[in-house]
């Protein structure tokens, strides 16, 4: 938890209405957790604390909530081998149209990870992706 940022908005210059309440109280709460599900109920759980006249806000791009996939080690063979064989499955359909058999691997790159969030709604979601580049000979 951050140290608290007071703002009294009587003391506000640039404010053009009186506010109801004099005192304005910002603080950061950090969680880090593995347990999305448990977050995620937290959050949704932020009523409870406005019944008690506590204001939780997220909206701000300083504060916003983020959602770190960081299991990506764990994963990586399984894409790669996966690539691979996507990459084999498409040059053997591109060999065979152009009536040509699949050769040998000529070069592979295993290119960059990317992990996004599925959606701006959904930021607890993600996809992960990996491009591979494999270049085969053709036999003619």
């Amino acid at each position: 938890i951050s140290a608290p940022l007071v703002v009294d908005m009587q003391a506000e210059r640039y404010s053009v209405s009186q506010s109801p309440y004099r005192y304005n109280i910002t603080s950061v709460v950090t969680v880090m957790s593995d347990n999305v599900d448990l977050v995620r109920k937290l959050m949704s759980e932020q009523g409870e604390l406005l019944k008690q006249g506590i204001a939780v806000t997220g909206e701000d791009y300083q504060y916003r909530v983020q959602f770190l996939f960081t299991k990506l080690n764990d994963i990586k063979p399984q894409m790669i081998e996966e690539a691979t064989k996507n990459a084999r499955a498409t040059a053997e359909k591109f060999a065979k149209d152009s009536g040509s058999k699949l050769g040998k691997i000529q070069s592979a790159n295993q290119g960059q990870f990317s992990i996004t969030d599925r959606d701006a709604n959904t930021p607890y979601i993600k996809n992960i992706r990996v491009v591979s580049t494999v270049n085969y000979y053709l036999k003619d």
